[in-house]
């Protein structure tokens, strides 16, 4: 059997490809559970609450160097 074409490529490369081959699959062709579409629908429903007891990644971190060090 005659190695893969993506045989000569680096670890990066092979991730680089991966993402591209991700990245260019639609939306609608991805399956999805029922229970994955049903936890899609509930965190879209709630964005808006849940964007307003959202924190800055900046705080967090500080908050959590603080509290551990």
């Amino acid at each position: 059997m005659p190695a893969p074409a993506y045989a000569h490529l680096t670890p990066a490369e092979k991730l680089d490809l991966i993402g591209e081959l991700w990245d260019s699959i639609e939306a609608k062709h991805i399956p999805l559970t029922p229970e994955q579409a049903t936890e899609l629908d509930h965190r879209y429903a709630t964005l808006d609450d849940d964007a307003k007891q959202a924190r800055d990644a900046l705080a967090v971190f500080n908050d959590l160097t603080a509290h551990y060090r």
